[in-house]
């Protein structure tokens, strides 16, 4: 029940935080605003690590494969991806959009075993889920 809560808030956060960083971008620019929110946020992990974690950095050269700690490379793009997106569609558009790509991409992940995930067998019911959340955005889209 918790992850339920968890990724609630999460998707509702990712809302709010898209629709802010568009608005700083008007006054600002892309690029300046997607720093800004990077910094920011690199600031507030590491105040969290100063207070409440304090696993040693180094532990970072542990993590195989390498590429994985690219992570923060593609939250500066997923900043510039919800910014623009959300500047062109508008958030109810852009979300939508985002939710389904990342519904889909990470079943890919799961179906293909993809980045060291188990890999899981094909569901029907899980691809017409995929479809019925396209048809939705087709419906809500549709004017």
């Amino acid at each position: 029940m918790i992850g339920f809560l968890v990724a609630l808030i999460s998707g509702a956060l990712m809302s709010v935080q898209g629709v802010w960083n568009t608005k700083v971008t008007e006054e600002t620019s892309l690029w300046t605003a997607n720093a800004f929110v990077q910094f920011t946020a690199f600031l507030v992990c590491i105040l969290a690590w100063l207070i409440k974690d304090r696993t040693p950095l180094t532990n970072l050269m542990n993590v195989e494969p390498k590429y994985m700690l690219l992570g923060g490379v593609l939250g500066a793009f997923i900043t510039l991806t919800v910014i623009v997106s959300m500047d062109s569609l508008g958030p109810a558009k852009a979300v939508m959009l985002i939710v389904i790509s990342q519904l889909i991409v990470a079943y890919l992940i799961e179906l293909f075993g993809l980045f060291g995930v188990d890999k899981q067998p094909f569901q029907w019911r899980k691809a017409i889920g995929a479809v019925v959340a396209i048809i939705g955005f087709v419906l809500f889209k549709w004017e």
